[in-house]
């Protein structure tokens, strides 16, 4: 068999301008990130196009047949991975059909002041928690002094975002005007999810209000104990981003600064929907830090806007898990939203593993999900979360950072995340690209400078 040599080489030049052009704009798309790790290892990729740009220039024996070889397998593994390769009935959605007691969650018992009524009743329901919860409070706490990362200004913008949200809480339960306007559901929901964009939110959902998504008693100061009344029809879920540059560096204290920023931005564009829908004479309630009554990334998951992955957090479409969510429960007419099931976000989060890796205080499970007292699920040991949370003094964010989906929302990443919902080996060939450019265990990276240069 004889092989016309033109053709050939017109064939390897054609491939190897393609690779080269791809690789490039690898380390443009990366430079631009700030990846510079990923531009390094990106310039090995450029062996690739220059083996098929130096080929037509030499001569050796079986040298037409290497390349037909080569070139035949670098299409077939090409056609391989972006064919649709899914088997979703190994994977269950995720079950709720427990509430949860917020008076459990770390963020109430590290509030239990010694001596008081609400501390001595916590503890002898609960003995075992209180050893736990007193070694955790021996440490030097979040946004403190005497912490691994502390740092006067960061620390205080931080703060001020907290103590700003926190000015929200007295304007919180309000009343509707006393006349109900006469609104259309698919109108009225329309308008919400775009007013919310406008407002600053990356996307909104809409879902029923089920028992799941509120906690059988409420565990804060001024509620502390009592059970949740919360009889609204719907919720209303909206993700805000997280800058990712602040995100770099987690644990350090841009994360705490971004993380509280987000919070007070979630918080603004939640109150500014519940005046809105009272206005027109409906019961609104904006779930916001510190007065949650709902467990948001659940609400987040059944109004549509993304999947719950290993680390617990809500994995959305286009920047993961770096988001804040923000709900808003109501009783006005809405149109509700199909809940997220992504198959993909489960089998990807079983595989990957980096966030449990790379977790400081170890709290993340390494493990598939679980049966949990009837629902399938992950979940992470809050204590040792919160322990590291205590010790570094910021919300650490590390999980979050070093996660494959928490990449920029452009069209590299989001060409990659299409991949990842279309096949099961593209999957696997994306999370050892990952681990390649971006390496497995990744150092902090540094603030932004404008953060660096001036704290």
């Amino acid at each position: 068999m004889s092989f016309n040599p033109d053709i050939l080489d017109i064939i390897s030049l054609t491939i190897g301008a393609l690779l080269f052009l791809m690789v490039l704009v690898l380390i443009i798309v990366f430079a631009l990130e700030k990846e510079y790790y990923a531009v390094r290892k990106s310039l090995i990729l450029l062996l690739f196009p220059a083996f098929f740009l130096i080929m037509p220039f030499l001569n050796f024996p079986y040298q037409d047949y290497l390349l037909l070889g080569i070139s035949g397998l670098i299409s077939l593994a090409f056609i391989v991975l972006v064919m649709p390769f899914n088997n979703r009935k190994k994977i269950s959605d995720y079950t709720f059909s427990n509430k949860v007691d917020e008076r459990d969650i770390m963020f109430s018992r590290i509030r239990l002041e010694e001596g008081t009524e609400n501390h001595n009743a916590y503890y002898t329901d609960r003995p075992r928690n209180k050893e736990i919860d007193d070694a955790i409070k021996a440490n030097p706490s979040l946004l403190s002094e005497g912490s691994t990362y502390y740092n006067l200004f960061q620390f205080a913008s931080a703060n001020a975002s907290f103590d700003t949200v926190e000015a929200y809480h007295d304007h919180l339960y309000k009343d509707p005007a006393p006349v109900k306007k006469d609104v259309d559901a698919k109108q009225l929901s329309g308008y919400i999810k775009a007013w919310s964009k406008k407002l600053g939110a990356v996307d909104c959902g809409i879902t029923e209000l089920k028992d799941y998504h509120t906690y059988s008693k409420l565990g804060r100061s001024h509620n502390y104990g009592s059970d949740c009344k919360l009889d609204h029809k719907y919720a209303i879920a909206f993700t805000v981003e997280m800058n990712k540059d602040m995100m770099a560096a987690a644990p350090a204290g841009s994360t705490v600064m971004e993380s509280a920023f987000q919070y007070l931005n979630a918080g603004s564009i939640a109150m500014q929907l519940a005046y809105f829908l009272r206005s027109l004479g409906y019961e609104s309630l904006a779930h916001i830090d510190g007065r949650y009554e709902v467990i948001a990334p659940i609400v987040a998951k059944d109004a549509g806007l993304g999947e719950l992955g290993r680390m617990g957090l809500l994995m959305t479409p286009k920047l993961g898990s770096r988001v804040r969510i923000g709900v808003v429960t109501t009783n006005a007419p809405l149109n509700i939203d199909k809940a997220t099931f992504a198959p993909d976000v489960i089998d990807f989060c079983r595989i990957c593993k980096k966030c449990a890796d790379c977790c400081p205080g170890k709290a993340i499970s390494h493990s598939d999900r679980k049966n949990i007292n009837g629902d399938i699920r992950w979940q992470i040991a809050q204590e040792e979360c919160f322990r590291y949370w205590t010790i570094c003094g910021t919300d650490c964010g590390r999980c979050m950072a070093v996660c494959p989906y928490s990449h920029p929302n452009n069209f590299l990443h989001n060409f990659v995340r299409k991949g990842l919902r279309n096949s099961y080996l593209f999957r696997r060939f994306a999370l050892k690209m990952d681990d390649f450019l971006y390496v497995r265990k990744p150092a902090p990276g540094s603030p932004p400078q404008w953060v660096k240069k001036n704290s």
